[in-house]
Protein backbone atom coordinates (compact mmCIF):
# COMPACT_ATOMS: atom_id res chain seq x y z
CA UNK A 1 0.00 0.00 0.00
CA UNK A 2 1.37 3.39 -0.96
CA UNK A 3 1.93 5.94 1.72
CA UNK A 4 0.58 9.39 0.87
CA UNK A 5 3.11 12.17 0.87
CA UNK A 6 2.35 15.88 1.19
CA UNK A 7 2.97 17.81 -1.97
CA UNK A 8 6.00 20.06 -1.89
CA UNK A 9 4.77 23.62 -2.20
CA UNK A 10 5.62 24.81 -5.68
CA UNK A 11 5.78 28.48 -4.77
CA UNK A 12 3.60 31.42 -3.86
CA UNK A 13 0.67 30.49 -6.08
CA UNK A 14 1.89 32.27 -9.24
CA UNK A 15 2.02 30.19 -12.40
CA UNK A 16 1.34 26.82 -10.71
CA UNK A 17 2.61 24.76 -13.64
CA UNK A 18 6.00 26.46 -13.55
CA UNK A 19 6.07 26.04 -9.77
CA UNK A 20 5.40 22.31 -10.09
CA UNK A 21 8.17 21.87 -12.64
CA UNK A 22 10.58 23.80 -10.43
CA UNK A 23 9.61 21.66 -7.41
CA UNK A 24 10.33 18.47 -9.34
CA UNK A 25 13.77 19.86 -10.11
CA UNK A 26 14.39 20.33 -6.38
CA UNK A 27 13.54 24.04 -6.37
CA UNK A 28 10.38 25.97 -5.68
CA UNK A 29 8.92 28.96 -7.46
CA UNK A 30 9.67 31.19 -4.51
CA UNK A 31 13.42 30.74 -5.00
CA UNK A 32 13.13 31.93 -8.59
CA UNK A 33 11.19 35.01 -7.47
CA UNK A 34 13.81 35.59 -4.77
CA UNK A 35 16.53 35.79 -7.40
CA UNK A 36 14.31 38.15 -9.38
CA UNK A 37 14.00 40.48 -6.38
CA UNK A 38 17.79 40.69 -6.15
CA UNK A 39 17.84 41.61 -9.83
CA UNK A 40 15.22 44.31 -9.27
CA UNK A 41 17.23 45.68 -6.34
CA UNK A 42 20.25 45.91 -8.64
CA UNK A 43 18.27 47.70 -11.37
CA UNK A 44 16.22 49.99 -9.10
CA UNK A 45 18.03 50.40 -5.75
CA UNK A 46 16.36 53.76 -5.11
CA UNK A 47 12.95 52.10 -4.78
CA UNK A 48 14.22 50.09 -1.82
CA UNK A 49 15.76 52.98 0.11
CA UNK A 50 13.36 55.86 -0.60
CA UNK A 51 11.06 56.69 2.31
CA UNK A 52 8.47 58.51 0.17
CA UNK A 53 5.63 57.94 -0.47
CA UNK A 54 6.12 54.94 1.86
CA UNK A 55 9.15 53.21 3.36
CA UNK A 56 9.25 49.60 2.18
CA UNK A 57 11.71 48.86 4.99
CA UNK A 58 9.17 49.97 7.61
CA UNK A 59 6.45 47.89 5.95
CA UNK A 60 8.75 44.86 6.15
CA UNK A 61 9.44 45.52 9.83
CA UNK A 62 5.74 45.52 10.70
CA UNK A 63 5.26 42.45 8.54
CA UNK A 64 7.79 40.56 10.66
CA UNK A 65 5.57 40.88 13.74
CA UNK A 66 2.53 39.71 11.79
CA UNK A 67 4.45 36.65 10.55
CA UNK A 68 5.36 35.60 14.07
CA UNK A 69 1.85 36.27 15.39
CA UNK A 70 0.38 33.82 12.89
CA UNK A 71 3.23 31.41 13.60
CA UNK A 72 2.26 31.42 17.28
CA UNK A 73 -1.40 31.09 16.33
CA UNK A 74 -0.65 27.79 14.59
CA UNK A 75 1.42 26.39 17.47
CA UNK A 76 -0.56 23.79 19.35
CA UNK A 77 0.50 23.59 23.03
CA UNK A 78 -0.94 20.06 23.15
CA UNK A 79 1.23 18.83 20.29
CA UNK A 80 4.31 20.44 21.81
CA UNK A 81 3.67 18.66 25.12
CA UNK A 82 3.13 15.35 23.33
CA UNK A 83 6.47 15.70 21.56
CA UNK A 84 8.52 15.93 24.75
CA UNK A 85 8.93 12.14 25.10
CA UNK A 86 11.72 11.72 22.47
CA UNK A 87 14.12 13.87 24.48
CA UNK A 88 17.36 12.30 23.16
CA UNK A 89 16.33 13.00 19.57
CA UNK A 90 15.36 16.57 20.45
CA UNK A 91 18.68 17.11 22.20
CA UNK A 92 20.66 15.92 19.16
CA UNK A 93 18.71 18.17 16.80
CA UNK A 94 18.96 21.30 18.94
CA UNK A 95 22.65 20.80 19.78
CA UNK A 96 23.39 20.28 16.10
CA UNK A 97 21.43 23.42 15.15
CA UNK A 98 22.77 25.79 17.79
CA UNK A 99 26.14 24.32 18.86
CA UNK A 100 27.64 22.09 16.16
CA UNK A 101 26.95 24.48 13.30
CA UNK A 102 28.55 27.56 14.96
CA UNK A 103 31.53 25.56 16.24
CA UNK A 104 32.27 24.33 12.72
CA UNK A 105 32.35 27.90 11.35
CA UNK A 106 34.02 29.62 14.30
CA UNK A 107 37.65 28.46 13.64
CA UNK A 108 37.49 29.77 10.05
CA UNK A 109 37.30 33.39 11.21
CA UNK A 110 41.08 33.73 11.36
CA UNK A 111 41.30 33.13 7.58
CA UNK A 112 38.92 35.99 6.77
CA UNK A 113 39.76 38.59 9.43
CA UNK A 114 40.58 42.12 8.40
CA UNK A 115 39.34 42.15 4.79
CA UNK A 116 36.17 42.47 2.77
CA UNK A 117 35.77 38.70 3.00
CA UNK A 118 35.14 39.05 6.75
CA UNK A 119 31.57 40.15 6.00
CA UNK A 120 30.99 36.91 4.09
CA UNK A 121 32.34 34.94 7.04
CA UNK A 122 30.00 36.88 9.31
CA UNK A 123 27.12 35.96 7.01
CA UNK A 124 28.09 32.28 7.15
CA UNK A 125 28.33 32.43 10.93
CA UNK A 126 24.92 34.11 11.04
CA UNK A 127 23.61 31.19 8.97
CA UNK A 128 25.19 28.76 11.43
CA UNK A 129 23.52 30.48 14.40
CA UNK A 130 20.01 30.40 12.90
CA UNK A 131 17.24 27.96 13.88
CA UNK A 132 16.06 25.09 11.70
CA UNK A 133 13.31 25.42 9.13
CA UNK A 134 9.73 24.44 9.93
CA UNK A 135 7.72 23.53 6.83
CA UNK A 136 10.43 22.11 4.57
CA UNK A 137 11.97 20.02 7.38
CA UNK A 138 8.62 18.39 8.10
CA UNK A 139 7.95 17.81 4.39
CA UNK A 140 11.33 16.15 3.83
CA UNK A 141 10.97 13.98 6.94
CA UNK A 142 7.53 12.91 5.74
CA UNK A 143 8.77 12.06 2.22
CA UNK A 144 11.67 9.99 3.63
CA UNK A 145 9.40 8.16 6.10
CA UNK A 146 10.70 9.66 9.34
CA UNK A 147 9.19 10.56 12.71
CA UNK A 148 6.79 13.36 11.69
CA UNK A 149 5.53 14.37 15.19
CA UNK A 150 9.13 14.70 16.38
CA UNK A 151 9.98 16.77 13.30
CA UNK A 152 7.11 19.15 13.98
CA UNK A 153 8.15 19.47 17.63
CA UNK A 154 11.84 20.12 16.85
CA UNK A 155 11.16 22.61 14.09
CA UNK A 156 8.76 24.55 16.30
CA UNK A 157 10.99 24.53 19.38
CA UNK A 158 14.03 25.46 17.28
CA UNK A 159 12.25 28.61 16.09
CA UNK A 160 11.52 29.68 19.67
CA UNK A 161 15.02 28.89 20.96
CA UNK A 162 16.54 30.84 18.07
CA UNK A 163 14.92 34.06 19.28
CA UNK A 164 17.38 33.98 22.18
CA UNK A 165 20.40 31.94 21.04
CA UNK A 166 20.92 33.51 17.60
CA UNK A 167 21.46 37.06 18.95
CA UNK A 168 23.66 35.67 21.75
CA UNK A 169 25.97 34.02 19.22
CA UNK A 170 26.00 37.09 16.98
CA UNK A 171 26.66 39.38 19.94
CA UNK A 172 30.12 37.82 20.28
CA UNK A 173 31.20 39.48 17.04
CA UNK A 174 28.80 42.32 16.28
CA UNK A 175 29.60 44.02 19.58
CA UNK A 176 33.13 44.60 18.33
CA UNK A 177 31.78 46.99 15.71
CA UNK A 178 32.27 44.81 12.64
CA UNK A 179 28.75 45.56 11.49
CA UNK A 180 27.77 48.72 13.28
CA UNK A 181 26.94 49.40 16.92
CA UNK A 182 25.49 46.35 18.62
CA UNK A 183 23.77 46.59 21.98
CA UNK A 184 22.71 43.08 23.03
CA UNK A 185 20.19 44.33 25.59
CA UNK A 186 18.62 46.63 23.01
CA UNK A 187 18.51 43.86 20.39
CA UNK A 188 16.93 41.41 22.83
CA UNK A 189 14.37 44.04 23.74
CA UNK A 190 13.48 44.57 20.09
CA UNK A 191 13.22 40.82 19.52
CA UNK A 192 10.93 40.46 22.52
CA UNK A 193 8.63 43.20 21.22
CA UNK A 194 8.82 42.37 17.52
CA UNK A 195 9.05 38.56 17.64
CA UNK A 196 8.46 36.93 21.04
CA UNK A 197 5.38 38.89 22.11
CA UNK A 198 3.56 38.24 18.81
CA UNK A 199 4.37 34.51 19.16
CA UNK A 200 3.11 34.42 22.76
CA UNK A 201 -0.02 36.33 21.80
CA UNK A 202 -0.62 33.88 18.98
CA UNK A 203 -0.19 30.87 21.28
CA UNK A 204 -2.61 32.37 23.80
CA UNK A 205 -5.20 32.88 21.05
CA UNK A 206 -4.62 29.44 19.49
CA UNK A 207 -7.72 27.94 21.07
CA UNK A 208 -9.88 30.63 19.45
CA UNK A 209 -8.24 31.30 16.09
CA UNK A 210 -5.87 28.34 15.68
CA UNK A 211 -8.29 26.42 13.45
CA UNK A 212 -8.73 29.49 11.26
CA UNK A 213 -4.96 29.88 10.89
CA UNK A 214 -4.57 26.19 10.05
CA UNK A 215 -7.30 26.33 7.40
CA UNK A 216 -5.67 29.36 5.81
CA UNK A 217 -2.03 28.29 6.17
CA UNK A 218 -1.42 28.45 2.41
CA UNK A 219 -2.62 32.06 2.28
CA UNK A 220 -0.53 32.89 5.33
CA UNK A 221 2.47 31.29 3.64
CA UNK A 222 1.96 33.68 0.73
CA UNK A 223 2.06 36.62 3.16
CA UNK A 224 5.22 35.23 4.81
CA UNK A 225 6.93 34.93 1.46
CA UNK A 226 5.89 38.42 0.34
CA UNK A 227 7.43 39.91 3.48
CA UNK A 228 10.63 37.91 2.94
CA UNK A 229 10.81 39.13 -0.65
CA UNK A 230 10.33 42.69 0.56
CA UNK A 231 13.12 42.33 3.14
CA UNK A 232 15.46 40.83 0.54
CA UNK A 233 14.64 43.62 -1.94
CA UNK A 234 15.21 46.46 0.53
CA UNK A 235 18.36 44.85 1.99
CA UNK A 236 19.99 44.31 -1.38
CA UNK A 237 18.86 47.73 -2.59
CA UNK A 238 20.76 49.29 0.33
CA UNK A 239 23.86 47.24 -0.47
CA UNK A 240 23.74 47.97 -4.21
CA UNK A 241 23.14 51.68 -3.60
CA UNK A 242 26.27 51.82 -1.40
CA UNK A 243 28.27 49.67 -3.89
CA UNK A 244 28.91 47.06 -1.18
CA UNK A 245 29.43 44.19 -3.67
CA UNK A 246 32.22 45.83 -5.63
CA UNK A 247 34.88 43.80 -3.82
CA UNK A 248 33.34 40.41 -4.65
CA UNK A 249 33.75 38.52 -7.91
CA UNK A 250 31.61 35.77 -9.46
CA UNK A 251 34.33 33.34 -8.42
CA UNK A 252 33.87 34.44 -4.80
CA UNK A 253 30.13 33.72 -5.04
CA UNK A 254 30.73 30.36 -6.73
CA UNK A 255 33.17 29.36 -3.99
CA UNK A 256 30.65 30.47 -1.37
CA UNK A 257 28.00 28.26 -2.98
CA UNK A 258 30.38 25.31 -3.01
CA UNK A 259 31.19 25.92 0.65
CA UNK A 260 27.47 25.91 1.50
CA UNK A 261 27.01 22.53 -0.20
CA UNK A 262 30.01 21.18 1.71
CA UNK A 263 28.65 22.53 5.00
CA UNK A 264 25.28 20.86 4.44
CA UNK A 265 26.78 17.44 3.73
CA UNK A 266 29.29 17.76 6.58
CA UNK A 267 26.54 18.45 9.14
CA UNK A 268 24.29 15.82 7.54
CA UNK A 269 27.06 13.20 7.83
CA UNK A 270 28.00 14.12 11.40
CA UNK A 271 24.36 14.06 12.53
CA UNK A 272 23.80 10.72 10.84
CA UNK A 273 26.86 9.25 12.57
CA UNK A 274 25.83 10.58 15.98
CA UNK A 275 22.31 9.17 15.52
CA UNK A 276 23.69 5.74 14.72
CA UNK A 277 26.03 5.82 17.71
CA UNK A 278 23.06 6.61 19.96
CA UNK A 279 21.11 3.69 18.51
CA UNK A 280 18.27 5.71 16.95
CA UNK A 281 15.84 3.76 14.80
CA UNK A 282 15.44 4.61 11.11
CA UNK A 283 12.57 7.07 11.65
CA UNK A 284 14.41 9.03 14.34
CA UNK A 285 17.65 9.09 12.30
CA UNK A 286 15.76 10.61 9.38
CA UNK A 287 14.25 13.26 11.63
CA UNK A 288 17.62 14.07 13.20
CA UNK A 289 19.47 14.54 9.91
CA UNK A 290 16.81 16.60 8.16
CA UNK A 291 15.87 18.84 11.09
CA UNK A 292 19.48 19.21 12.26
CA UNK A 293 21.05 20.05 8.90
CA UNK A 294 18.57 22.68 7.70
CA UNK A 295 18.49 26.42 8.36
CA UNK A 296 15.61 28.88 8.20
CA UNK A 297 15.56 31.56 5.50
CA UNK A 298 12.46 33.03 7.17
CA UNK A 299 14.24 33.65 10.47
CA UNK A 300 17.41 34.71 8.69
CA UNK A 301 15.69 37.48 6.80
CA UNK A 302 13.32 38.72 9.49
CA UNK A 303 15.89 38.70 12.31
CA UNK A 304 18.38 40.57 10.14
CA UNK A 305 16.05 43.57 10.42
CA UNK A 306 16.85 43.68 14.14
CA UNK A 307 20.35 42.24 14.46
CA UNK A 308 22.20 44.38 11.91
CA UNK A 309 21.90 48.13 12.49
CA UNK A 310 24.03 48.92 9.43
CA UNK A 311 21.55 48.38 6.58
CA UNK A 312 24.34 48.65 3.98
CA UNK A 313 25.80 45.23 4.85
CA UNK A 314 22.59 43.24 5.23
CA UNK A 315 22.54 42.16 1.57
CA UNK A 316 25.98 40.59 1.93
CA UNK A 317 25.08 39.04 5.29
CA UNK A 318 22.02 37.38 3.72
CA UNK A 319 23.90 35.88 0.75
CA UNK A 320 25.06 32.70 2.56
CA UNK A 321 21.62 31.86 4.00
CA UNK A 322 19.93 32.39 0.62
CA UNK A 323 22.46 30.15 -1.12
CA UNK A 324 22.27 27.56 1.64
CA UNK A 325 18.46 27.62 1.57
CA UNK A 326 18.33 26.91 -2.16
CA UNK A 327 21.03 24.25 -2.09
CA UNK A 328 19.67 22.51 1.02
CA UNK A 329 16.28 22.15 -0.67
CA UNK A 330 17.87 20.51 -3.70
CA UNK A 331 20.14 18.20 -1.70
CA UNK A 332 17.51 17.30 0.90
CA UNK A 333 14.89 16.62 -1.76
CA UNK A 334 17.19 14.20 -3.59
CA UNK A 335 18.19 12.43 -0.35
CA UNK A 336 14.60 12.24 0.95
CA UNK A 337 13.26 10.72 -2.25
CA UNK A 338 16.16 8.26 -2.43
CA UNK A 339 15.47 7.25 1.18
CA UNK A 340 11.78 6.77 0.36
CA UNK A 341 12.61 4.55 -2.60
CA UNK A 342 14.99 2.50 -0.48
CA UNK A 343 12.28 1.96 2.11
CA UNK A 344 9.68 1.14 -0.54
CA UNK A 345 7.57 4.26 0.11
CA UNK A 346 5.69 6.16 -2.57
CA UNK A 347 7.54 9.14 -3.98
CA UNK A 348 5.56 12.04 -5.36
CA UNK A 349 5.38 11.97 -9.14
CA UNK A 350 5.98 8.20 -9.41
Amino acid sequence: MKKEQPAVDGGIGLIPRAGTLAARAGLDWFLLVLVGMIGLAWLFPEAGIDREPVSLGDVASYGVSVIFFFYGLRLSPGKLRAGLSSWRLHLVVQLTTFVLFPLLILPLRTFFAGGEQELLWLGVFYLAALPSTVSSSVVMVSIAGGNIPAAIFNASISSLIGIFLTPLWMGLFLSSGSSGDFDLASVMGKLVVQVLLPVVLGVLLHRYWGAFAERNKKRLRVFDQLIILLIVFTSFAESFARDMFSGYSLLDLAMLGGAMVGLFFLVYGLTSGISRLLGFNREDRITAVFCGSKKSLVHGTVMSKVLFPDANVVGIILLPIMLYHALQLIAASVIAQASARKAGLAVEGE
